[in-house]
């Protein structure tokens, strides 16, 4: 079996963290998420998440070398030999291009992109009333997939909190910028013939089977 190296897309709400839990159960990979990687990488103090917190700290976006530098590093390491998941990166098209090129270094090139696509208008209940556990990560929604415990994680029963930007207004602006930056990000993987598209405006199981059907042919046919 070959490894599988995967990039998740989908704007906000549609179903990324879900689907990326569920494809890091089944496949056994790692789900490289770049804002945990820089939470991580803060917390150690290596090199470059002390040069990634100047940035943050400041209020500002840590510039394409340092992402692209610590994505690099994370590939390198063991556990991404069978594969992995990225999720969040990359986000403009230098930064795809850029990426293409050190996952080909590394001899980890991409495999397949999935983007999860869905109506805008069936994101907005998704979001404002999605709930996040910050301890375990798990996703809940107040309407259609509620935590046992009002407000409490039924996996590691944490609090659950809702993000400031969880609002319509941050909504349109992290549609709006998803499709100004993401769009030509999306067009370059098109041209290269890796991406599967996926009605993500269905019931999860649904989502799921056919992520995980096209995730197991891709292994069958390598």
């Amino acid at each position: 079996m070959s490894s599988l190296n995967i990039l998740i897309m989908g704007v906000a709400g549609s179903g990324k963290g879900t689907m990326s839990k569920l494809i890091e159960e089944r496949f056994n990979i790692p789900h490289i998420s770049t804002g945990d990687m820089f939470r991580k990488a803060m917390a150690q103090r290596t090199k470059l998440g002390v040069l990634a917190e100047e940035y943050i700290n400041k209020g500002l976006l840590v510039p394409d070398d340092i992402t692209i530098a610590m994505i690099k590093e994370r590939l390198s390491q063991d556990d991404c030999q069978e594969g992995y998941l990225l999720d969040g990166f990359p986000r403009t098209l230098p930064q795809a291009k850029a990426f293409e090129e050190i996952a080909n270094e590394t001899g980890r090139p991409i495999k397949i992109v999935i983007n999860l696509e869905i109506e805008l208008s069936a994101l907005a209940p998704r979001i404002v009333n999605r709930r996040l556990c910050k301890n375990c990560g798990a996703i809940y929604n107040t309407v259609t997939m509620p935590s046992k415990v009002e407000g409490i994680c039924d996996r590691c029963q944490h609090p659950l909190v809702h993000r400031s930007d969880d609002t319509i207004e941050g909504l349109n602006v992290r549609i709006g910028e998803h499709q100004k930056l993401t769009a030509p990000v999306l067009d370059y993987f098109l041209k290269e013939g890796l991406v599967i598209k996926v009605d993500a405006g269905r019931p999860v199981e649904e989502v799921w089977f056919d992520i995980k059907k096209a995730l197991e042919n891709l292994n069958d046919h390598d």
